[in-house]
């Protein structure tokens, strides 16, 4: 596998529009910070790291309205590529559907959303939106 972010974006953007509960994905240390994340947003509804095998995975309850059942993350959209990396600055930091979704960067001082980046004044590379 070539690009380890994009198969976990594509699995949870799988497992969404299949309506699952909960989704499995192998660790790395880059998708527990992700996971993290997108828990802390409010996109999933929990998460769970085992450590059974050598890699380990991650078990995600995603979150879906409980009466119309429409899901927390309507869109995943990876930006950086190993083709073709996209970094941004602090002053040019995308602010994704003007500040409704988020955009997951990768930092020297770790992975964070673009408000908290900006908050640190820290640029990076832009590894994907969220909304």
């Amino acid at each position: 596998m070539t690009d380890p972010i994009a198969d976990y974006l594509t699995r949870l953007r799988n497992a969404v529009a299949a309506k699952h509960r909960i989704v499995e994905i192998p660790a790395s240390n880059i998708k527990k910070e992700m996971t993290k994340i997108l828990f802390d947003q409010g996109y999933i509804l929990n998460y769970k790291f085992e450590d059974e095998t050598v890699q380990g995975n991650i078990k995600i309850a995603l979150k879906y309205h409980p009466e119309s059942k429409i899901p927390a993350i309507t869109k995943l959209t990876r930006v950086s590529k190993p083709g073709l990396r996209k970094y941004a600055p602090t002053d040019k930091m995308p602010r994704v559907i003007n500040g409704l979704g988020i955009a997951i960067v990768s930092t020297s001082k770790g992975v964070m959303t673009d408000k908290e980046a900006r908050r640190e004044n820290v640029g990076g590379e832009i590894l994907c939106h969220v909304y």
